[in-house]
């Protein structure tokens, strides 16, 4: 198969793009420049690239060209005719939406009024990358470069010359406990979030006000299927979750992210349903992690998920520059 257009079925995830096929060959392929409606949810997603249309999507072709920006304000518009769509059947999905009525923007003299839509989405991009610029300010990630030992660090890394040893969750945590049960009616609303098993929200499934143990933050959750997450606030747990961490030693936040990914390989396809995972069985399990005479490489760790954060990170920023640039141009 081809890797040319997007395989677009009516799933909600990734834009409707199917992602256990990806793409597929040039037969049948719709052009650019037009809404994609996945007949399961009803969402409509504008197709910027060729794409090939699964059996239950349908094709929705404006009339008018439209901007980037006005796109994105007839994309809005069109989801709020979701609840609308649902509620009939599929087979006359295509005669409700033909039927159905859109408000926009007009001037005064009832034309639409594309200006009006695009200083108003603009508007609203301008807000929303001011606030990821202030976010990547207080978290230091305004640039992106690497320092010179971050680039070797990483590098080693890449190229195996790292050294690495074995080490006991014990040895690295004083402190392993599991969760308190709390059924769902009986939590009481509040503040503090609430880890149950699962990966969704990284396993915060309520805001609770209940005087359940509270673990500390800076420390990292592993449910009883394995799935693993560092913490930096605190919170209470369900006894589906163990948490580890070390009152003795002030881990770094970078270290303790080291932790969590070598924990979790080492726990990686061992648990499920039918063998769950209780923190009072993983004092003895073994996790790899850079050494130095026999102790962690506590600086190896923190330079690794530094340099690592910044290339994840690399994206964002440069899309942050790109925005501010096409703003501006749009004020001049």
């Amino acid at each position: 198969m081809g890797k040319d257009y997007d395989y677009v079925t009516r799933t909600s995830q990734n834009q409707g793009v199917l992602q256990t096929t990806g793409f597929v060959n040039n037969e049948n392929i719709n052009s650019s420049g037009n809404w994609s409606l996945g007949l399961l949810q009803m969402d409509f997603f504008y197709r910027y690239n060729p794409w090939y249309a699964g059996q239950f999507v349908r094709k929705i072709i404006p009339k008018i060209n439209l901007t980037p920006y006005s796109i994105q304000f007839f994309t809005t518009i069109l989801n709020k005719l979701k609840p609308k769509l649902l509620s009939v059947l599929v087979r006359d999905v295509d005669k409700t939406f033909l039927n159905s009525k859109i408000f926009l923007p007009v001037t005064k003299s009832g034309k639409i009024d594309y200006q009006f839509m695009e200083l108003f989405q603009a508007e609203l991009e301008s807000e929303r990358i001011s606030n990821l610029e202030i976010f990547l300010l207080e978290s230091g990630f305004d640039s992106c470069n690497l320092t010179e030992r971050e680039s070797q660090i990483f590098n080693d890394f890449t190229d195996s010359k790292i050294k690495f040893g074995e080490f006991t969750f014990a040895a690295v945590f004083n402190n392993i406990k599991q969760g308190r049960r709390l059924k769902k009616d009986d939590q009481l609303a509040g503040n503090i979030p609430f880890v149950m098993a699962g990966v969704t929200n990284t396993g915060v499934v309520n805001y609770i006000s209940n005087p359940v143990a509270s673990f500390p933050k800076n420390s990292i959750t592993i449910d009883i299927f394995g799935n693993t997450f560092y913490r930096n606030y605190a919170y209470g747990a369900g006894d589906d979750t163990g948490v580890y961490w070390n009152d003795k030693l002030n881990y770094s936040k970078e270290s303790m992210l080291f932790f969590a990914s070598a924990m979790e390989k080492s726990v990686s396809g061992k648990f499920d349903y039918g063998k769950k995972l209780r923190s009072s069985q993983s004092f003895d399990f073994k996790m790899q992690l850079p050494s130095k005479g026999q102790k962690p490489d506590f600086e190896i760790m923190e330079t690794l998920i530094s340099a690592i954060k910044k290339m994840v990170i690399k994206d964002v920023v440069l899309y942050v520059q790109q925005k501010k640039k096409e703003l501006k141009s749009m004020t001049q």
